[in-house]
C-alpha cells in the first residue's frame, strides 16, 4: 500500500514536496553545496568554471559555442567563465586556420592537472550520495534518469512554452 501511495503522489502531486522537479532541485541544491565547497573552497574555482573545465577535460578542444552546448550554458555565461579560466591560465584559445573568428578553447597543462585533482573529489561526493543504494537501485536510477531526461527534452522541444521576461519580473499574473 505504501509503494502505491508514493507512486500516486509522484505521478499526481498535490503539494510542492511531492513534485519531482522540486525534489530533484532540493537534491541538486544539497549536493551542489558540497560541490561548491570543494570547487571554490579547496581549489578556488567557481562551479560554472568547473563545469567547463570538466567538459574540456573529457572532450578536448572545442569551439566556445560547442562548449556552451555541451555544458548546457548560454553563450554569455560560457564566455564569462572562459575568461576566468583563461585569466587563471587553465584554458587557452587556439585560432583555427588564421581566422580569429574561428577558435577552439582547450585546457592548458595546468588546466589538465586541476581537472585531474578536482574530478576525484566531486566523484567522491557522488559516491557518498549513492552509498545507501544497492547496485540494483543505482542501475535502475541510471536508466530512469536517462529516460526522464529524454522525456523532458522531447516535451520542451515539442511544445510552445512561453519564455519568461526576466527583465520585467516575468509575465503578469491573471
Amino acid at each position: 500500500m505504501v509503494a502505491v501511495d508514493r507512486r500516486e503522489r509522484l505521478r499526481h502531486p498535490q503539494m510542492l514536496g511531492e513534485l519531482l522537479i522540486y525534489r530533484l532541485g532540493r537534491l541538486y541544491a544539497t549536493a551542489g553545496a558540497m560541490t561548491l565547497r570543494v570547487c571554490e573552497g579547496e581549489f578556488g574555482i567557481p562551479r560554472r568554471e568547473w563545469r567547463l573545465l570538466a567538459v574540456l577535460g573529457e572532450a578536448g578542444a572545442l569551439q566556445p559555442s560547442e562548449l556552451a552546448t555541451r555544458a548546457e550554458l548560454d553563450r554569455a555565461r560560457t564566455s564569462r567563465a572562459l575568461a576566468g579560466l583563461q585569466a587563471k591560465g587553465l584554458v587557452e584559445r587556439r585560432v583555427i586556420a588564421n581566422d580569429r573568428r574561428l577558435a577552439r578553447v582547450a585546457l592548458t597543462e595546468q588546466g589538465h592537472a586541476l581537472h585531474a585533482r578536482i574530478l576525484p573529489r566531486v566523484a567522491a561526493i557522488n559516491g557518498a550520495i549513492l552509498a545507501r543504494s544497492s547496485d540494483e537501485e543505482v542501475t535502475a536510477l541510471d536508466g530512469l534518469l536517462e529516460s526522464l531526461q529524454l522525456q523532458a527534452t522531447q516535451l520542451l522541444g515539442a511544445s510552445a512554452w512561453p519564455k519568461a521576461d526576466r527583465r520585467r519580473g516575468g509575465r503578469p499574473i491573471g
